[in-house]
């Protein structure tokens, strides 16, 4: 097997370009990161505004749901980054962390709340300057959205005319209101995890980035990963491993690679003539995600971002700002629809353009899109292989709905929805109708939402951390089971924060970095622990 490496990082996204920055900064080690997808060269990576392009492009691993039976049997499309900097370099860019609460659940596996924020301050690089609730001088950079709709605008005020709570920092000290996202770009551009923590240290000598590299499968030499095998543009390629790999595929991709490395549960693996390396009967199962379903309205005045891809407005970006550096999600926010939680369950996202079919085609007229996610499910799903061969997309079921509870919170959410389009001054701009419901009855919002309902792009949990016989990865995010094997990435959550999870992946990142080295957990004073 030739070369070989100290480690061996299966996968260039939010956490695998963390990793390759932090264990390469010991000199002494070697350090290989390895990507499928090509380098993240695109000019629509760079561009906010226009994410939705690289949709289906080779930038996209573009998976696919099983017919889900809490969405009339409808299969939903599933974007991942395929590219250097991975779904980083394919998101909206929102800057959350999540919600204290959701951490805490996880205190008993030294994965509370003041276990993490101290990563995500030393990640960030905020604009706004270091305070009690952020860090400045990190490798993120997060800002403030340089480009602001009018559409967006309208929206925080109609919420303000409903009484609804403002937030001025949902990372702060309460995440609940309305109000600007915070976003991961620089100087109104993309700010992925590839262009913050990679491509400045791509210089190191001890470090080597592969990109076109589909990884198939751990190798093992007894029960000890020992390098991966893989493909290079249909080559077939092998990477030794001499202290560890770390595979940072995602909630989709990570327990596909366990289960064709052998680690899963038996039975299914011999069906497959997978030989089996390690019994772990988690793999793949307690899928989660925030369900989304929007509600669109088209506009009579081009007030949306329609039409902005201009040669003029090309040039105001690459000059730093103009409306393509706006990311269409500029604000939104997160509430509670019932008085007795003790945290936000949805949370909204105000698109200054119709969203149209998952994204996949053009706005075909000037509008917005309200959406409104669950934030706090209590569905799973699973993931699973369906054959041997390595590039055989997943099997993936989320199993939206599947328990009431998260439908009851998508309807309070979704209620609030239409209540602030129809309010002043953002009900204006609702002329016309488009895709809403046929009223705001429960029967009528529950139909809208089976039928309407898709991905909001934040899949996690399917290699859970934890304790029990279902834990895929313990709290040092070992693989169960077997030696020199981490994974690293938000499939190890053991349930979904509250708020997009780029960040949250990130941090994990920091974290287990200064775990593989062995050094010693950011602290901090108690006073800062209520960031």
């Amino acid at each position: 097997m030739s070369p070989s490496y100290d480690y061996v990082i299966v996968g260039a996204g939010s956490a695998g370009c963390v990793l390759a920055n932090r264990l390469s900064e010991d000199p002494d080690v070697q350090v290989l990161l390895l990507e499928a997808g090509p380098p993240d060269t695109a000019d629509f990576i760079h561009i906010p505004a226009a994410f939705c392009a690289l949709f289906r492009s080779q930038n996209d691993w573009d998976l696919g749901t099983g017919y889900e039976p809490g969405l009339e049997d409808r299969r939903v499309y599933l974007p991942r980054g395929k590219t250097l900097g991975g779904s980083s370099s394919l998101n909206a860019m929102v800057y959350i962390r999540g919600n204290p609460a959701d951490y805490d659940e996880w205190s008993e596996l030294g994965w509370g709340w003041s276990d993490v924020f101290p990563y995500f301050l030393r990640a960030e690089d905020n604009v706004r300057g270091a305070s009690e609730h952020h860090g400045a001088g990190g490798p993120l950079r997060v800002s403030d959205s340089l480009a602001r709709t009018g559409l967006s605008q309208a929206f925080l005020d109609a919420g303000a005319a409903l009484g609804l709570p403002a937030s001025e920092d949902f990372n702060g000290p309460q995440q609940d209101g309305l109000g600007w996202y915070q976003l991961t770009t620089r100087d109104g551009k993309r700010g992925s995890t590839s262009v913050s923590y990679l491509h400045p240290v791509m210089d190191r000598p001890n470090l080597t980035v592969e990109t076109h590299v589909h990884v198939h499968r751990v190798l093992f030499d007894g029960a000890r990963a020992a390098g991966v095998a893989g493909s290079r543009l249909s080559e077939p390629v092998e990477f030794g491993a001499e202290r560890e790999v770390l595979v940072c595929g995602g909630a989709y991709l990570s327990p596909q690679i366990l289960w064709l490395s052998g680690i899963g549960r038996p039975d299914e693996l011999a069906l497959l003539q997978v030989p089996v390396v390690a019994e772990v009967p988690g793999v793949g199962l307690g899928l989660q995600d925030h369900p989304a379903m929007g509600v669109t309205w088209i506009c009579e005045e081009p007030v949306s971002l329609k039409d902005a891809l201009t040669e003029e407005n090309l040039a105001l970006w690459a000059a730093g700002g103009g409306p393509l550096s706006s990311n269409g999600v500029e604000c939104g926010g997160f509430l509670r629809t019932h008085e007795d939680l003790s945290a936000p369950d949805v949370q909204f996202h105000m698109v200054s353009a119709l969203y149209e079919q998952e994204g996949l085609v053009p706005p075909p007229a000037h509008g917005f899109t309200l959406s409104v996610c669950v934030v706090k499910p209590e569905s799973r799903g699973q993931v699973a292989i369906v054959s041997p061969d390595p590039t055989t997309k997943p099997f993936i079921l989320h199993n939206y709905f599947a328990e009431p509870e998260d439908m009851r919170s998508a309807i309070g959410g979704l209620r609030t929805a239409l209540e602030i389009a129809g309010t002043e001054p953002l009900a204006r701009y609702a002329q016309v109708a488009h895709n809403v419901p046929a009223s705001d009855s429960d029967a009528d919002l529950e139909a809208h939402i089976r039928h309407t309902a898709q991905t909001i792009y934040h899949p996690t949990s399917t290699c859970r951390m934890g304790v029990d016989d279902l834990a895929v990865v313990d709290p040092e995010l070992r693989v169960r089971g077997v030696e020199g094997l981490r994974v690293v990435d938000a499939s190890i959550f053991p349930s979904v924060p509250r708020g997009n999870t780029n960040a949250p992946t990130i941090a994990v990142a920091e974290r287990a970095a200064d775990l593989i080295r062995g050094k010693a957990p950011l602290t901090i004073g108690a006073a800062e622990a209520v960031g």
